[in-house]
């Protein structure tokens, strides 16, 4: 096993609204290692992006990490004031975000927008040697007619190449931890699987960790080494990419695995979508976030939260249907 690049521990993370406080993220902990892609996977609202905007230090100002460490080579960003985490930002850690339109400037050229991402962390590269970098970053990326679209402006790109794009600015230091948060959602399906490989290939050759988030098992599938699941501001799940698609333990896990479509699947047989609505993270469940949704739960999964269960080194779980000495009715994991 590689080492720890990203250690997140006890992470709780809340938004204080006119409504009351939103706990977002409920005291999670998680490992990044290095050179390695950790799918970070859930429903909307699971707090999949508000974990990557706290490693980032990118959150609203109504928003506040209460608990826990995020530690980037062994160093808590917790701690860092604004002035450390600017320097980190891009250079060290980079993130590539959901909608490429609105996070580029639609006035500036793409050209000028990668040209910035390099200057403010290599102020000494300047001039025709900038825009050569800018230039094979975007040959890298296959943006074609480099030169020419080094002018052109967001407007002027498709959604798939202004990520692309994106991508340039995000590996343009070669950062050593990439954060993309569902990169892929407003793409097309054969974009999409060319985004992916793009991705993949940046990342063979940087060596660059990355942390992917998304709500998509079929995107976890293809580029993942590893997956979190979350629900509810916790983790229900984490194991390596193959123990979570061939022995699923969670029934949060199972429900997101019945609803992906499959190519040998008979064509007769309709999805089967979870049941129910994501808890309000306002007032949380004081059991098992899934609890209310779940077609196994007892009355303890509603009272209590349970811990986690190994499955194996690496695969661990947090359901009381896990618990030995649970009684094994209507229980989707009894032997």
């Amino acid at each position: 096993m590689e080492p720890v690049i990203l250690q997140i521990e006890n992470l709780k993370t809340s938004f204080f609204t006119s409504n009351g406080e939103v706990q977002a993220v409920r005291g999670i902990s998680l490992e990044v290692h290095k050179g390695e892609i950790l799918g970070i996977v859930g429903e909307s609202g699971s707090g999949k992006s508000v974990t990557s905007m706290s490693v980032l230090r990118l959150l609203a100002d109504t928003a506040k990490i209460k608990e826990g460490r995020i530690l980037f080579e062994d160093k808590d960003l917790t701690k860092f004031n604004k002035k450390k985490m600017q320097k980190i930002r891009g250079e060290e850690i980079a993130m590539i975000f959901q909608d490429p339109m609105s996070s580029l400037n639609p006035l500036i050229p793409v050209g000028k927008q990668v040209a910035e991402m390099i200057q403010t962390h290599h102020p000494e590269v300047k001039g025709d040697q900038l825009k050569q970098k800018v230039l094979d970053l975007f040959k890298m990326v296959r943006i074609p007619e480099p030169e020419k679209r080094y002018k052109s402006y967001p407007h002027e790109f498709s959604g798939g190449m202004r990520q692309r794009v994106m991508i340039a600015m995000a590996f343009a230091n070669h950062p050593k931890l990439l954060i993309a948060d569902e990169p892929t959602t407003a793409l097309d399906v054969t974009i999409q699987d060319q985004i992916l490989k793009q991705m993949r290939n940046m990342q063979q050759e940087f060596g660059t960790s990355i942390m992917f988030i998304t709500h998509d098992l079929g995107v976890v599938a293809e580029l993942c080494d590893r997956v979190v699941v979350m629900y509810g501001g916790l983790i229900m799940e984490q194991a390596p990419i193959n123990e979570i698609f061939d022995n699923p333990k969670h029934p949060y896990t199972l429900g997101l695995l019945a609803s992906i479509p499959r190519l040998n699947q008979d064509k007769s047989k309709r999805l089967v979508p979870i049941a129910g609505s994501p808890p309000d993270m306002i007032n949380p469940p004081k059991g098992c976030p899934f609890a209310p949704r779940c077609p196994y739960a007892r009355n303890i999964c509603a009272a209590e939260c349970p811990e986690f269960t190994k499955i194996s080194p690496e695969h661990s779980s947090r359901c009381w249907l896990l618990d030995p000495q649970a009684p094994h009715d209507h229980n989707p994991f009894a032997k």
